[in-house]
């Protein structure tokens, strides 16, 4: 009798266990969806590391695991367009292989991020050491703009080698590796010539991708206007799009006007990156920039050791500043989700549609007073903050702050 009854109470916690479609749960969060233009309170069920679906009320007795997320935001998993990645310990190669990049899980995942793009660390000669040791080993999905350079951000002398400048061969390995590599970068030249941006270009051209430029400096300054209108293409990228630096014109003049042009590019597609890092967001290019409607299209980091710890911090503090400018949650949670995904070209990504990638982030807006820092040093006060409490990638928590998808332990 006693085996009988243990045979029928397995089976049927077996078919309970079969009833249970569902892997996670995250019940009763608000959650926003630009791609789908959601914005209320929705479950969000997840299976096989795929979105199942998002709806009201779905059955928590379904779930193998259920998350409460009332009071929360839940949102796609960010997508940080701007990192440098390519960790490593070769001297003297500022973020090529290098000890200034950062391996990618130690300071995405806690974020809310889920997929970067490396704005240019690798170039095509040492692209594969960079998908053997940074992509291929990361729980982060990792994406890469390919430097215009060949021997990638190797920092000094070695980024003003036009000869290193080669369209074609960049070109070839993105073609080679197009569910790897996103765009071409091309940063920090210095001089009056517009050689690099155009092989960037040319690049960019020849493999049907987005070329990504954080303009160099020159005396007398080119022409951002030049760069925008004649030299881009719509869908190009401009980052660090509110700093400031010798050499290089602002979008805000010295008279806190924002440039005649720069609306009408961005109008014409041209597509305008924050790229915070540690010396590329000021207050005093932001604040004006966006109170004459001037708003960025995507939010990223330009997270490596010198950003990390100073005014940047991570993607939801950048985030929080937005907030403080006076953009809404929703808002900043587009450009830091669905827009990037269109911006990359991975429209599979940034969205919460069944069957998409179950990447999602879990947000907690805190209330309260807050100062934010710009890469000068300078405050700029907000009442809110948003906060990453659980981050889903492919359907596994990989950080989950106060245990909100744990057990409780019993003794």
């Amino acid at each position: 009798m006693k085996k009988t009854l243990l045979v029928i109470a397995l089976l049927l916690a077996f078919m309970a266990m079969q009833a249970q479609e569902i892997d996670l749960l995250i019940k009763g969060g608000h959650v926003i969806d630009p791609k789908n233009k959601i914005d209320q309170i929705m479950d969000v069920a997840i299976a096989d590391g795929k979105i199942l679906r998002v709806e009201k009320n779905i059955d928590a007795g379904k779930a193998k695991k259920v998350v409460d997320a009332k009071g929360l935001y839940v949102t796609p998993g960010l997508i940080d367009i701007h990192t440098h990645n390519f960790w490593g310990t070769e001297e003297d190669r500022y973020l090529r292989n290098s000890y200034t990049a950062l391996p990618p899980d130690g300071f995405t995942l806690r974020a809310g991020v889920t997929t970067v793009a490396d704005a240019g660390s690798p170039g095509w000669r040492n692209f594969l050491t960079y998908k053997n040791q940074t992509i291929d080993k990361s729980k982060t999905r990792v994406l890469v703009f390919l430097n215009i350079v060949g021997d990638g951000m190797s920092g000094g002398p070695r980024e003003q080698d036009l000869a290193d400048m080669d369209p074609k061969l960049t070109a070839m390995i993105a073609r080679q590796y197009p569910e790897y590599i996103v765009g071409i970068k091309l940063a920090h030249y210095v001089g009056h010539d517009w050689t690099p941006a155009e092989r960037a270009v040319e690049a960019g051209k020849l493999a049907d991708i987005p070329v990504m430029v954080d303009f160099g400096s020159a005396q007398p300054p080119l022409s951002i206007e030049k760069l925008y209108m004649e030299v881009f293409r719509p869908g190009d990228i401009f980052t660090h799009c509110y700093g400031h630096v010798g050499g290089r014109e602002a979008v805000v003049d010295d008279k806190g006007k924002l440039r005649p042009f720069v609306l009408e590019a961005q109008k014409k597609g041209i597509i305008f990156d924050v790229g915070h890092g540690g010396g590329s967001f000021l207050w005093e290019q932001a604040v004006p920039g966006v109170q004459q409607g001037f708003k960025p299209n995507s939010i990223s980091s330009d997270l490596h050791t010198g950003s990390m710890n100073g005014g940047m911090k991570d993607m939801t503090n950048i985030m929080s500043k937005f907030l403080a400018l006076g953009l809404s949650v929703q808002e900043v949670v587009e450009m830091s989700t669905w827009n990037p995904a269109n911006i990359i070209h991975r429209p599979e990504l940034g969205n919460l549609s069944p069957g998409a990638p179950a990447d999602i982030a879990v947000l907690n807006l805190q209330k309260g007073d807050f100062g934010f820092i710009d890469v000068k040093g300078f405050k700029y006060k907000g009442d809110s903050k948003l906060i990453c409490e659980l981050t889903v990638r492919e359907g596994d928590v990989v950080y989950d702050l106060n245990g909100i998808a744990s057990p409780i332990w019993k003794p």
